[in-house]
């Protein structure tokens, strides 16, 4: 084994983990002199691992450290999203840190384990390498829910998401145990040569039900929405974007890759679960008040969407798996810069009519707003109406024919809530203004804005061509 060439195959996760480390050390050296450069110095690690993976989608598959670590195309796509996102809300987060006096270096270095964790995840070969990524990502997660320790809600958030996320872990792993008892081997390529079995078939449903909770698909959602509103706005933030696009699309890899001979197995349950979470995520939205938890129910609903693709099958659904995923992580980061810029002298507030008359107060944050909700709801011309027709395509094509229409209505009952964001924001008399908004959350409002419309409507088709072609490998 040559462990310079298996570190270069493996070049994003090893900066990432090699910076963490270095970051452990400084912090240990400097300790609060290194709070406030601590986001500039992950930034900028996730930003470099962002480009390495970027440059890996036009590569051939590779192998690594024994055949314990794949890269494909389909995976370094990801990647390059994924770590993207990840340094832009890690930039996003320092004004709210500072003023909520949370500004510790701890939390970049945080981000960056869990960031690692996930492009190990995404580029296991063996069950052992994906459950280490997968925990690797889990539990630098439940300590960035609890961050605040001096908020209740936070310390509820952490406590929560630690007992759900350890017992779908338990499940992915009994999953797992399963699946290597009946076919002798942990790698990925020998599973998929294996033989059908009512054993492993029962072991393939455990690990997707375990990696169903990571991407928070009903049934396996309760968590979200109390994470998503327990947890400081910036963790809410990273939590929706960059390890959500991680879950769906090793969801999707292992069943495509792992499991492919036995997708007539496992479609209908996929199916079912996409089915679910598009209602789970439309219905229980309609009650909320708290735009943090509405944004969670949303999560849900766009995972299910997502999860139609994946049930299409690996033909019609590896492409518009990634092409929706990376244009609704985008639009949803934006969306909660505008969460983040809902600071009052009296502190941060979530609620929706805290927006009111907010195309008063600050114009431009209302627009942009206003095209990143359209966007997400699926309202043409915007980029997330294009993301929504071709997982309706690749459903039609599949002859999804009823998943298709649980899709169709939970758009339209979802569209309930997006509407009473954008009446508050337009309609509404003017309530108390915002403090000011830091630089970096409203460049980065505006920008996932421009994104929306009419960039990726634009190129959406050179965003649909990189897709499907990293998806084959």
């Amino acid at each position: 084994m040559n462990i310079l060439h298996d570190i270069t195959i493996a070049a994003p996760e090893s900066l990432l983990l090699a910076m963490g480390l270095l970051g452990v050390l400084v912090g240990a050296v400097l300790k609060n002199g290194f709070n406030s450069f601590s986001r500039l110095f992950g930034a900028l690690a996730l930003s470099a691992a962002a480009m390495l993976a970027a440059f890996q989608i036009g590569s051939d598959p590779a192998y690594a450290f024994n055949e314990l670590y794949r890269i494909t195309p389909f995976l370094a796509f990801t990647k390059t999203v994924a770590f993207g996102v990840a340094a832009v809300a890690l930039l996003m987060s320092g004004g709210y840190l500072g003023r909520e006096q949370m500004d510790r270096f701890e939390y970049s270095l945080l981000i960056l384990f869990g960031s690692g964790g996930m492009g190990i995840m995404l580029s296991s070969s063996s069950l052992m390498t994906l459950y280490m990524g997968v925990e690797m990502l889990s539990l630098s997660s439940y300590v960035l829910a609890a961050f605040n320790r001096e908020s209740r809600r936070s310390a509820e958030a952490g406590l929560k998401y630690f007992v759900l996320g350890a017992l779908a872990s338990g499940l992915l792993l009994y999953g797992a145990s399963l699946v290597y008892g009946y076919t002798g081997s942990t790698q990925f390529s020998e599973i998929a040569a294996a033989e059908s079995s009512i054993g492993l078939i029962f072991g393939m449903v455990l690990m997707l039900i375990g990696l169903g909770f990571k991407a928070s698909a009903a049934p396996f959602h309760i968590w979200t929405p109390d994470v998503y509103e327990g947890a400081p706005t910036p963790v809410a933030a990273y939590f929706s974007t960059a390890p959500k696009i991680a879950a769906v699309v090793v969801f999707a890899n292992i069943a495509f890759t792992v499991f492919g001979a036995f997708e007539e197995s496992w479609r209908i349950i996929v199916g079912i679960m996409a089915a679910l979470s598009m209602l789970v995520g439309a219905f229980g939205g309609l009650g909320q008040n708290n735009i943090k938890r509405l944004l969670a129910y949303s999560s849900i609903g766009n995972v299910g969407f997502a999860f139609m693709a994946i049930a299409s099958g690996e033909l019609y659904g590896a492409s518009p798996t990634l092409t929706y995923m990376t244009i609704y992580v985008l639009t949803t980061l934006g969306i909660f810069g505008v969460v983040l810029a809902m600071r009052r002298r009296e502190g941060m507030v979530e609620d929706i009519s805290d927006l009111n008359g907010l195309s008063q107060r600050k114009p431009g944050l209302a627009i942009a707003l206003t095209a990143l909700v359209f966007s997400v709801a699926g309202i043409p011309p915007l980029a997330g109406f294009l993301g929504k027709f071709l997982v309706f395509e690749a459903a039609i094509r599949a002859e999804l024919y009823w998943l298709v229409g649980v899709g169709i209505i939970g758009s339209v009952v979802s569209l309930a809530y997006y509407l009473r964001i954008i009446w508050a924001v337009w309609a509404k008399d003017a309530a108390e203004s915002f403090e000011a908004t830091d630089g970096v959350v409203r460049l980065s409002v505006y920008g996932s804005a421009i994104l929306a419309f009419p960039v990726l409507v634009i190129w959406i088709t050179w965003l649909n061509n990189l897709a499907m072609n990293a998806s084959p490998a």
